[in-house]
């Protein structure tokens, strides 16, 4: 730290004589003297807080910009997906009405057909009741002890006449081979594997007029 004690100089002093009295008057102290330091900083130059705030604005502005650009894209996407999903639907619904109409149309042209299967739902009635009642021969008498018997050809032509689908004629080999089965168990006394034939059959054929549409129009279902 410095003391600087300075004279008063007189204005109407030289600046010569005002110099030469100095040394004399002036009392230093140097200890512990330290120049201060001094830090220039432009008026313009821009703090490290505002750019860091700078450039969290600027990420900021882009991550929004980008969200809404990707939720656009995004809502655009899904409606030109709805709008296919929407035309497919469409298209599948003209299918299934077309497949409708057509399969109405063979119905009624079938009446022939219709009627060997209205008999076939009389003979399972017929069987069923048999069966409940342990009588194998009553049952027998229904079903004959062939799969070759004529009221069964008849079924057979129905079924192939009205089956569309390869579901449908999956199922009519089901119901064929359960059938068989109900028709050989029946013919040697066995109780239990016939209730089980039966059963089997009549569930296939259940499960045939529905897929085939015949489910109105047979009675006794």
């Amino acid at each position: 730290m410095a003391t600087l004690f300075l004279p008063c100089c007189p204005s109407t002093s030289s600046s010569s004589s005002c110099s030469s009295s100095l040394p004399s008057i002036v009392h230093i102290r140097t200890h512990n003297l330290r120049t201060p330091q001094i830090v220039c900083k432009a008026a313009n130059e821009p703090s490290s807080s505002a750019i860091v705030i700078s450039r969290r604005s600027i990420c900021l502005n882009l991550t929004a910009t980008a969200t809404f650009l990707f939720t656009g894209l995004s809502k655009a996407n899904a409606a030109i997906l709805e709008a296919e999903d929407d035309e497919e639907l469409l298209e599948k619904v003209k299918r299934d009405r077309k497949k409708r109409l057509e399969k109405q149309g063979v119905i009624s042209s079938s009446a022939k057909e219709t009627a060997y299967l209205q008999d076939l739902v009389y003979k399972l009635s017929k069987v069923g009741q048999a069966l409940e009642k342990n009588d194998l021969s009553a049952a027998n008498s229904v079903l004959g002890s062939s799969k070759e018997t004529e009221w069964l050809q008849k079924v057979n032509s129905a079924f192939n006449k009205l089956s569309s689908s390869e579901e449908e004629k999956t199922v009519v080999d089901v119901f064929n081979s359960s059938l068989a089965s109900l028709i050989s168990s029946v013919s040697q006394n066995d109780i239990e594997a016939s209730k089980i034939a039966f059963v089997a059959s009549a569930a296939a054929f259940e499960k045939w007029t529905v897929l085939s549409g015949l489910v109105e129009q047979l009675k006794g279902l």
